[in-house]
């Protein structure tokens, strides 16, 4: 691969394409469909690729519902917290489905959606989460209508409902027995309608997960209650395709080596900060006795990307590449202190290398004032 000044995310189409054809086999199996969950991935450029194994996208505010149905095509579905009048007349220029997250939502809006493919957010009280910041069903959660009955008045406004419960999941079983109490406990209201999305954050394309089985049950959940069943995968569309690559600049000592990258998990990968994560390292991949701290450039104190035993020390100049920096990284990448922000890099999958962008100073006052 030729040289490219780091940083820079590289994104691999043939790892990608590893993710893609277990979607499009759960798709043949189940009958699911899939829609690319944008709020965690909108790189645009490899859209040709993936429009081929998924059956859309779905969005979590109007710049994203009017992006995917610009640049990736197939079914728009639209959601957020909050829609206000503006975001509704737009979205009915492009989206397939609306999704609001309240009956009080729904009910205001109603007059001038008739005619549009409506559906609402479900709190179902029950949820899988390694972490309270992202749990859909956290205490005094605001994701989601959790009144039964007031859900089952409003009953025909809509014509689908979705059950975002899920981050992070790859407990197939704990999966289904999920997917079992939605059933009991919704099914006369599913009878009623003609789709339910069952949200994203399931990993159902980690390696050796139970994919015959999760099939089986999407088909027979799908049946039994007449529904055709979304998923929404984020990362499970795009997990292992991405890393940012990055330079050591300097290696300083204070009772431990820290070693100093020209990036920040503060504007390169904020998950990393936020959920107090070690970042996944794929470059030096040898380990041994050398205990090290990549840390990032930042101002922030805590600007730190993990703790790790290398086989040999890093010094300036050593090329640090981290992993899993495909999603939720370059939607929320930002300009804290003015930082040079990552080029977005493609291997495609002939093998080519395409620098699709790159970013420089004008980008950073353009995106001020």
């Amino acid at each position: 691969m030729p040289a490219i000044a780091t940083p820079y995310y590289l994104l691999d189409e043939r790892k990608l394409l590893r993710n893609l054809k277990i979607i499009r086999r759960v798709r043949e199996r189940s009958g699911a469909k899939s829609v690319l969950a944008l709020k965690c991935f909108s790189t645009w450029c490899v859209f040709d690729l993936m429009r081929q194994y998924l059956d859309g996208t779905t969005s979590s505010g109007v710049y994203e519902a009017r992006l995917g149905n610009r640049k990736f095509g197939g079914e728009t579905h639209a959601y957020s917290v909050g829609w206000n009048r503006a975001d509704i007349r737009e979205l009915r220029r492009y989206a397939d489905k609306i999704i609001f997250n309240s009956l009080s939502q729904l009910c205001a809006f109603a007059p001038e959606t008739r005619g549009c493919n409506l559906g609402v957010r479900i709190n179902p009280g029950f949820s899988y989460s390694h972490f309270d910041l992202a749990d859909p069903a956290r205490k005094h959660s605001r994701l989601g209508v959790r009144d039964s009955a007031a859900l089952r008045q409003a009953a025909s406004l809509i014509r689908g409902v979705m059950f975002h419960f899920n981050c992070e999941n790859d407990d197939y079983s704990n999966f289904a027995s999920h997917l079992d109490r939605i059933g009991k406990k919704y099914g006369d209201l599913l009878a009623k309608l003609e789709w339910v999305s069952l949200g994203g954050g399931l990993f159902f394309t980690k390696p050796g997960y139970p994919l015959d089985a999760f099939c089986a049950k999407l088909k027979a959940f799908s049946r039994k209650h007449g529904v055709q069943v979304y998923l929404e995968p984020g990362e499970a569309a795009i997990t292992g395709a991405g890393e940012l690559v990055t330079t050591v600049l300097d290696v300083v000592h204070n009772k431990v080596s820290i070693a100093i990258v020209d990036a920040s998990t503060e504007a390169h990968m904020l998950d990393v900060l936020l959920y107090r994560m070690n970042t996944r390292l794929v470059v030096p991949s040898a380990t041994g006795p050398h205990k090290v701290i990549i840390a990032g450039r930042s101002c922030l104190a805590g600007d730190v990307f993990g703790e790790y035993s290398l086989k040999t020390p890093l010094k300036p100049g050593r090329l640090v590449r981290f992993g899993d920096a495909a999603g939720y990284t370059m939607v929320k990448k930002n300009w804290f202190n003015g930082m040079p922000m990552p080029a977005i890099v493609v291997k495609r999958m002939s093998g080519k290398v395409d620098v699709v962008r790159e970013f420089g100073y004008k980008d950073f006052v353009a995106s001020l004032s």
